[in-house]
């Protein structure tokens, strides 16, 4: 019986690396479609959004039935109550990552916004690609770092953002309401999906150290 629970726990792990693998993938082809106004690459970061919730089902289905049958405790139970919350992240990183995706529809065949505009968007874009390469490494190590953020966050995503923000707000903006709004729901969507990666990295601490969440400091 204990064989059958190791290799479901594996399963499960194995299961959020796919999801991480896919999320990463949606982050690439989500930068694609944004800074090259790529319909191709916007549907594809919909069709691997649809990869990851059948995934996200299979994690939640599996995690349901070990509590459900097998009543793990202390380590083997953080790491199952650990995994649901991850797929919640994964899928959530995934959702923010489509409706980026969902900007460039609707504005194609145009770019997004004015060329100055869109290089801050490749920086952050790139910076939030970054977070869901580390995020996928960390769901995969089997022992890391227990002393300090697995996934922190990044203070120049923050810089670029809050650049982002003034930009679309100023008076003298002069592209339009409706350009500004979409270029602060990106600056949102890009912020949630960094936000769920640097959780993920809060999550897998937690389960290899214990420290709750709250408990957890960037250093």
């Amino acid at each position: 019986m204990r064989t059958k629970f190791s290799s479901e726990l594996i399963a499960l792990t194995d299961e959020l690396a796919d999801m991480a693998r896919l999320t990463h993938e949606a982050s690439e082809r989500a930068a694609a479609a944004l800074l090259g106004s790529d319909l191709t690459a916007a549907y594809e970061v919909f069709a691997l959004e649809e990869q990851v919730e059948i995934e996200h089902a299979k994690c939640e289905d599996r995690s349901v039935i070990l509590l459900a049958l097998e009543a793990p405790v202390a380590r083997d139970l953080r790491q199952v109550v650990t995994a649901m919350q991850i797929a919640d992240d994964l899928l959530a990183v995934s959702r923010a990552l489509s409706r980026v995706a969902d900007v460039v529809v609707r504005r194609y065949p145009n770019a997004v916004a004015p060329q100055h505009v869109l290089d801050l968007l490749a920086e952050i874009s790139a910076a939030v690609t970054d977070l869901t390469d580390l995020a996928g490494k960390v769901i995969a190590a089997q022992n890391p770092p227990r002393d300090r953020a697995l996934v922190p966050r990044d203070e120049n995503l923050e810089r670029l953002r809050g650049r982002l923000m003034e930009l679309a707000a100023d008076d003298g903006w002069p592209h339009g309401s409706a350009m500004a709004i979409d270029i602060a729901l990106l600056a949102h969507h890009f912020e949630r999906g960094a936000d769920h990666c640097v959780r993920i990295g809060r999550l897998i601490r937690f389960f290899h150290t214990g420290i709750p969440l709250y408990a957890q400091t960037e250093a």
